[in-house]
């Protein structure tokens, strides 16, 4: 019983690190899959959103930080939002000079502004502790819940060890439905988006942008909101990380693991379907945490086995571009356009 209780506690972590892929899926859908905007910097929208939440809501700089900045202590939900803003700020320098320009400008400058972004945690001890990265980042409610459950085990101490192992994460149930919620909420809002009159516009674009263009709409404001809306949800990604891990450093947000794979997860699930990108963040997260399982009895270095699971991921996305080309939920209308 102890061996499944373990296994259940593990699915739980599981399921709220393929939650928060999911909300970076969704980001990337609305800019990509709805809009046709070339973003290959995720990675740099979702360590803005992490930073900037885990400075606000964080603790004050302790004797051994490098920085000198946060710690105001604040709720979680303030720190959510101001990561929704702070990414969407971002998004708003970067699409300004280079929405009005052709082909894969857009993709040279996201990808040039992780980059930046991603040497700015490294070098900037005074903002962001550099390569030590921020510790203690506080969870919603972590103490109210861990109080409770340690008082509950306290005046039980008969409790089966099975027992006392789930009550002891019970925590990470809690910060499992939050991200749901949030998922839940962003989907429900991106629908009601995608099929309104704004959206029909954003999807003109990606089509045809000088046939948009010449029906009298503004197709440089329309990407705009586009880019800004989905750089804020991947923000908001980004602060649910920062909550769930409570540790962050440049490491979290290398390319491979903020840009690439969700760029898999959306091509894998359905590109310009939502169901499909949070479809894609479970599948392929799902198979690079197995992998991780199945590595472990093989007798390679660490090196190899990192490279074995990236082959595997390539070689699922291979699969699923012969097999099914739009993905495995392709958006509704995608065979009939084909056609």
């Amino acid at each position: 019983m102890e061996h499944l209780i373990g296994v259940v506690n593990y699915l739980v972590f599981f399921a709220i690190s393929a939650g928060i892929y999911g909300v970076l899926t969704l980001g990337l859908n609305l800019q990509w899959g709805v809009t046709g905007l070339f973003n290959i910097g995720i990675a740099g929208f979702y360590a803005v959103g992490a930073y900037t939440s885990a400075l606000i809501c964080g603790l004050p700089p302790t004797a051994w930080d490098g920085r000198v900045v946060g710690g105001f202590e604040l709720p979680f939900a303030v720190g959510l939002l101001a990561a929704a803003l702070v990414s969407g700020a971002l998004a708003l320098l970067i699409g300004l000079p280079t929405l009005r320009l052709r082909a894969d400008y857009l993709g040279i400058a996201t990808i040039g502004i992780a980059e930046t972004v991603r040497l700015i945690l490294k070098n900037e001890a005074w903002l962001t502790n550099g390569v030590w990265g921020l510790q203690q980042i506080p969870s919603p409610l972590y103490s109210v819940i861990h109080q409770r459950t340690a008082a509950y085990i306290t005046a039980h101490p008969g409790l089966p060890e099975w027992q006392r192992l789930l009550v002891s994460r019970a925590y990470n149930w809690f910060y499992l439905l939050l991200v749901i919620a949030v998922l839940i909420a962003l989907y429900f809002v991106l629908k009601r988006l995608i099929r309104s009159p704004w959206g029909r516009v954003l999807r003109a674009i990606r089509e045809d942008e000088d046939a948009a263009a010449m029906s009298g709409k503004n197709v440089f404001a329309f990407k705009l909101q586009s880019l800004v809306l989905g750089a804020m949800i991947m923000g908001m990604a980004g602060a649910l990380y920062a909550h769930s891990a409570r540790f962050i450093s440049p490491a979290s947000f290398e390319p491979l693991y903020g840009t690439f794979i969700v760029w898999v997860m959306l091509m894998v699930g359905g590109t310009g379907n939502n169901k499909g990108a949070m479809l894609g963040a479970l599948v392929v997260w799902g198979i690079w945490a197995a992998t991780d399982f199945v590595t472990g009895y093989l007798p390679w270095t660490a090196p190899q086995v990192a490279a074995l699971r990236i082959v595997a991921i390539g070689l699922l996305l291979e699969v699923v571009i012969v097999w099914r080309p739009k993905g495995i939920l392709p958006e509704i209308g995608a065979k009939r356009r084909a056609l």
